[in-house]
């Protein structure tokens, strides 16, 4: 994670006003607004985006998590491939990752057969793709810091020596 406190804050809290962020930080809204802006510019913050509960506002695509193993191209490795992989619209996210497989690619559908499709017509015939696992989404706890069943929080989990 970043070690710039203004970062931080802005992961956690993009909403705030620059005011409001530069009251938190000892920091003018002049100043902070000035750094957002050099951030932006320079490609640091790339966008800003809500974290959306799907079932509260009637959303009923489908996610998907693909495990990709491909071939890495000489010279190039896997960001070639994986800047192809991640350019198609259904990719919500593309990650190089360690383990058993190369790249952790999320998808998002209409429905089980897009995604389905998405993975048999465009994914896995791609060259340099050796094989895919589809891991379909089906309940969120947790994302991008924010819990999504509001009584679950004042559950604890049992603590074992």
């Amino acid at each position: 994670m970043s070690s710039d406190p203004l970062l931080q804050l802005l992961r956690r809290k993009a909403r705030l006003t620059h005011q409001e962020l530069g009251e938190l930080l000892s920091l003018s809204a002049a100043q902070v607004s000035e750094r957002i802006a050099l951030w932006e510019e320079q490609g640091t913050i790339l966008g800003y985006h809500a974290v959306v509960d799907p079932e509260n506002a009637g959303d009923t695509s489908v996610s998907a998590f693909i495990e990709v193993k491909v071939t890495p191209e000489r010279g190039g490795g896997f960001d070639r491939l994986a800047m192809r992989i991640a350019r198609f619209d259904q990719v919500v996210s593309c990650y190089l990752a360690s383990g058993g497989y190369d790249l952790m690619v999320v998808v998002e559908g209409g429905d089980l057969r897009e995604v389905a499709r998405f993975v048999s017509e465009k994914l896995s015939s791609l060259d340099g793709v050796i094989s895919t696992a589809t891991h379909f989404r089906l309940k969120t706890y947790k994302e991008n810091g924010f819990l999504f069943e509001r009584d679950a929080a004042t559950e604890r989990l049992a603590v074992s020596p």
